[in-house]
């Protein structure tokens, strides 16, 4: 293939997605309406959905200590969150002691600024950046761009990289673009190349990564994300297929990490645990391609690696979650087996959901970290039947979780007069044997023509 019409340094497109939590995400059975009418975007969400579900099965299979690893995992998310205070402060210790940055970010206009200073400072003019939802949910790239001058973010895992050419959103957790084929694909980086492209896998592959090679070669600034967080050990764990986060952490002169203040463990050890189940629940891989472990900047004597690292821990309404009835929503590790199992999901896309997260953790975690007022009709984007909380691999009860979202806008007086009514129905049902017996025949004998037509 011979080289783009255009040099890899010029701007692709100004990103002014609003994707994230500041926008706003009401809609959802509008647009859950529109894509339940689209025939093609089902076959790509079953083709993907299938897949991923049928190699998560065979992995776990293979894993006798699966159950006890999910149980584990569980246990260990809760003791982190339970002494989260002393955790973080061990992380930023670690971190600093390895010659790294650490900054606490209260929400998403901390965490631009911060940057955006930084880029200041290094003059720098060219950001890439690796896979990260927790910039996605603050909609990092719109915001550095619009208040920089002269800044270009650009995104490199493949499907993040053309959704953002495209001026689209991810639609689910680990394939950002199952909604979109080949052909649409091929019209999309045609206007990056300047020239027209082959709807060829394998041609579109050559150009991304002759066009994707540069702009890490020219980069000032790489942005990860972080699967995990060792306390113990400062060190930032990074899960990838492609390998452009190695390429983001270590090519650019700085590196810096964008953390959840929730993506922490204590040990190595407790890793371990994570790790294992990871790539199985996501991807049906025993490891991912890529799994690198990132402390602190390059040292002397080392080959590659940053001058300089920062660590951003970001809170951004995490906090506000831990001791309560909803603290579970946190210990997600960001595999989306439970969109894949969830049969609202597999009918309408992860765009109906409207925010970053979408499937049953996305409605669990939206309506948490942006308020119920503006999220109140994701609780009721799920059938209840409670196969997203079976596949999770940390064990979180997504269907009970999504109840009390409902149970909570009945008490605040958010919900209709008839969801009222319907949740003094499920009360009055779930205390008495009798009642719960008759309701639970029921749901038999009605779970059959639904799930014939793929709704249960």
């Amino acid at each position: 293939m011979t080289s783009s019409a255009r040099p890899a340094h010029d701007r692709e497109r100004a990103d002014r997605r609003r994707e994230g939590l500041d926008s706003p995400v009401e809609g959802f059975n509008e647009r859950a309406r529109r894509a339940i009418a689209d025939d093609s975007l089902h076959d790509a969400i079953a083709l993907t959905t299938e897949r991923l579900t049928a190699g998560r099965d065979a992995a776990l299979g293979a894993l006798p200590q699966a159950p006890s690893l999910r149980e584990r995992a569980y246990r260990i998310k809760q003791r982190t969150m339970a002494d989260l205070d002393r955790y973080l402060e061990q992380m930023a210790e670690a971190v600093a002691g390895h010659g790294g940055h650490v900054h606490f970010a209260a929400d998403g206009a901390d965490v631009a600024r911060y940057i955006g200073e930084l880029a200041e400072r290094r003059g720098a003019k060219l950001i890439v950046k690796s896979k990260s939802m927790a910039s996605e949910e603050i909609e990092l790239n719109r915001r550095l761009e619009e208040a920089y001058a002269g800044l270009e973010v650009v995104e490199t895992d493949l499907g993040e990289w053309i959704a953002q050419i495209a001026g689209d959103h991810p639609s689910h957790t680990i394939a950002p673009i199952l909604h979109m084929n080949r052909h649409q694909v091929a019209e999309t980086l045609a206007t990056v190349a300047g020239r027209s492209l082959p709807p060829d896998p394998g041609e579109l592959m050559r150009f991304a990564r002759e066009r994707l090679r540069e702009k890490f070669l020219t980069a000032d600034i790489g942005i990860t994300g972080a699967n995990f967080g060792v306390a113990e050990t400062g060190t930032v764990v990074l899960v990838t297929n492609e390998g452009n986060g190695r390429l983001v952490s270590s090519v650019p002169p700085v590196h810096v990490v964008l953390m959840g203040i929730e993506k922490l463990v204590p040990r190595l050890e407790d890793l371990s645990v994570f790790l294992r189940l990871l790539a199985r629940s996501g991807t049906g891989q025993k490891l991912s391609a890529y799994t690198s472990f990132v402390t602190g900047p390059r040292r002397e004597g080392e080959l590659d690696g940053p001058e300089e690292l920062h660590l951003i821990l970001m809170d951004n309404g995490r906090s506000r979650l831990l001791g309560t009835d909803f603290e579970e929503a946190l210990y997600c590790i960001r595999c989306g087996a439970c969109s894949n199992v969830c049969p609202v999901y597999r009918q309408t896309g992860g765009h109906a959901y409207g925010s970053t997260y979408s499937g049953p953790i996305g409605a669990v975690l939206t309506p948490l970290l942006k308020g119920q007022d503006e999220a109140r009709d994701l609780p009721y984007a799920s059938s209840l039947c409670g196969a997203c909380s079976e596949v999770c691999p940390v064990g979180i009860p997504l269907a009970e979780l999504l109840l009390r979202l409902r149970d909570r806008q009945v008490q605040s007086g958010l919900a209709s007069r008839g969801e009222r009514i319907a949740f003094a129905g499920f009360a009055r049902t779930m205390t008495s044997p009798a009642a719960y017996r008759s309701a639970a025949a029921a749901a038999r004998l009605a779970r059959g023509p639904l799930a014939r037509e793929g709704l249960g």
